[in-house]
């Protein structure tokens, strides 16, 4: 996710969509493309590197390394990742590109994105959807979380995940739809805990610093870090990453 610079090319409307949350609207600015929700700018393709950092950071740090990338090898098991948010794909890039990572679920509840994926937006995920590692929930991340941890392991419920990436919002203070709220509220973070395998870790992107959630962490993990990652303009992103959930 992004802000909208004076600079850049004059959007065009590529496609209008009524979605499971309202209004979707998908432009083109110049040689990227951005998401507009119920007239709330949401995300574009022009950079993403905390998007990235959000997948990578929180699986170097469910194998507690630094990044070098030798997962997957010398019998560590393959890391699981569920990402709550497809977006314009850089974060499911990502995952894949991780020589850890075996497995990722994408939780995404509108219909629209997962189109345009298939069209417009298919060189920022890479094509990840057809990725044989990949399975495509098309559902409210908070229905995935509150149901039955004990279902099938293919399916989304299935076993616990290393890491568990979150960015369906602008942040925990700035949530696309009202709802999402409860994801980042005390109980949210109790049923996210549920999901992740022993060694796994949270990870949650915000447009900028959310200290009473990261507070809020503090009381449900045992170990919680905040990342800022610098933008072009305005406060940083953040990515909060929350591991060992408290008894």
């Amino acid at each position: 996710m992004d802000v909208i610079g004076e600079d850049r090319a004059e959007p065009v409307v590529v496609e209008r969509a009524a979605g499971v949350g309202g209004e979707l609207v998908l432009r083109r600015a110049g040689a990227d493309y951005e998401i507009i929700s119920n007239g709330m700018f949401l995300m574009d393709t022009r950079n993403g590197e905390s998007e990235r950092l959000l997948v990578r950071a929180a699986v170097d740090a469910a194998l507690d390394r630094d990044g070098s990338g030798t997962g997957g090898r010398g019998g560590e098991k393959p890391a699981r990742v569920l990402i709550g948010g497809l977006g314009v794909g850089f974060s499911l890039a990502e995952a894949l590109s991780h020589p850890a990572v075996g497995h990722v679920t994408v939780v995404e509840r509108e219909p629209a994105v997962v189109g345009w994926h298939a069209g417009p937006l298919r060189p920022w995920s890479r094509g990840g959807l057809d990725d044989p590692r990949v399975a495509l929930v098309r559902a409210d991340l908070l229905d995935v979380v509150a149901a039955d941890p004990a279902a099938p392991a293919g399916s989304a419920q299935g076993a616990g995940f290393d890491a568990v990436c979150l960015d369906i919002d602008n942040g925990p203070d700035w949530t696309v739809t009202p709802g999402n709220a409860r994801l980042y509220g005390p109980d949210g973070l109790d049923l996210l805990a549920r999901r992740l395998s022993p060694r796994g870790v949270l990870a949650v992107w915000s447009a900028g610093a959310a200290p009473g959630f990261q507070d809020l962490l503090a009381t449900r993990f045992a170990r919680v870090e905040a990342l800022p990652v610098p933008v072009p303009r305005g406060e940083p992103d953040m990515v909060y990453l929350a591991r060992s959930p408290r008894p």
